[in-house]
């Protein structure tokens, strides 16, 4: 792998409520190359929004965040929440969901730009901020003469990419996509994936792409995280990942893909679990059609796919089936359930 700029160890993240703490993110390792696209991949309430919100620091109240987070080698967790600030935008950056949540539809295109810009660069001319705003306006397909525009006069997938390039002015060295063609039609979809990819090769930059379209991680990135239930369970190149998914979650998701052979719609039994109290061991096992004895008892470590321990740039999978090796014929045995009734599955 190329130089490191993010490395996370074992993050956790959990929010406080009258039931008891949520455990949104728990204990997730990764790391993330320079001009590296990371996609991380789930069902909703798995975490994936937290742990990219996690990274930059834009937490709630009453949410709290522990582990190690190393940016380019410093520890961003051990740093005063005014330094972790002058960090944000300027080396760290985030594409948000929804532009209109995050565009002031009372300000015109070239004040959210200015506003962005001096905040960080406060000695920056009136010149200077229009010609570097325009340069990026620019690459990303919007014409100068669109500058003085407000919010509501761009299509959907002009205000994704003006989220894009909002992102882009401050020239980060890292930036998480929190799925940034939610909603757009195939063709601006395939527009934005282009944009990601001119991203990394003009910039260099580092991306998180969190996505619930496994097509857009097939395309669009170097390597895949899946996660459920607050934890990685599966993680390396995309291209192995898909040709050959090692945790039965991870073949799920695949399977419940729509391509144009599909005739029939497949879903994963169950629901997401509760993470005020998840599931003991596997946190997939109540759903896993593979389960064995052993799940429900212990949770699984995280190793390579020859069961050795994860290495830098390896394909990882946390799942005892996957990595069988020193369980015992009776901890191997298939794990008994009863048949869910549709109201439990509900």
């Amino acid at each position: 792998m190329s130089e490191t700029v993010i490395d996370a160890t074992g993050l956790r993240i959990w929010y406080g409520t009258p039931r008891g703490p949520v455990r949104a993110v728990d204990g997730v390792s990764f790391s993330v190359g320079r001009g590296e696209i990371l996609g991380l991949v789930g069902e909703s309430g798995c975490g994936k929004s937290t742990l990219g919100r996690g990274l930059l620091g834009l937490l709630p109240e009453g949410a709290r965040m522990d582990g190690r987070l190393d940016f380019q080698g410093e520890d961003l967790l051990a740093m005063s929440a005014k330094e972790r600030f002058t960090r944000r935008g300027r080396d760290l950056a985030m594409i948000f969901q929804e532009p209109l949540t995050r565009l002031n539809p009372l300000m015109r295109i070239s004040e959210h730009f200015t506003e962005t810009l001096r905040t960080h660069h406060p000695k920056m001319s009136p010149a200077e901020i229009e010609t570097r705003s325009l340069d990026v306006l620019r690459l990303i397909g919007i014409p100068p003469s669109r500058w003085k525009a407000y919010p509501h006069e761009f299509s959907g997938g002009m205000r994704q990419r003006l989220m894009i390039a909002l992102a882009l002015v401050l020239r980060p060295a890292f930036v998480v996509a929190d799925e940034p063609t939610t909603a757009l039609d195939v063709l601006v979809e395939a527009q934005i994936i282009k944009l990601l990819h001119d991203l990394r090769e003009n910039f260099d930059t580092s991306l998180l792409l969190i996505t619930h379209n496994l097509g857009i991680i097939a395309e669009a990135c170097d390597r895949v995280a899946v996660m459920y239930a607050g934890k990685i369970v599966e993680i390396g190149d995309a291209r192995t990942v898909f040709a050959d998914p090692r945790h039965p979650y991870t073949r799920e998701l695949l399977r419940s893909t729509i391509t144009l052979a599909t005739d029939g719609l497949h879903s994963i039994p169950g629901a997401p679990p509760d993470l005020v109290s998840p599931p003991s061991g596997c946190h997939f096992h109540p759903r896993c059609p593979d389960a064995m004895t052993v799940c429900p008892l212990r949770q699984p470590a995280m190793l390579s796919r020859d069961g050795r321990p994860v290495g830098v740039g390896t394909n990882d999978v946390a799942c005892w089936a996957a990595n069988p090796a020193g369980l015992s014929e009776s901890e191997r045995a298939p794990l008994a359930r009863e048949e869910l009734s549709v109201a439990d599955e509900a």
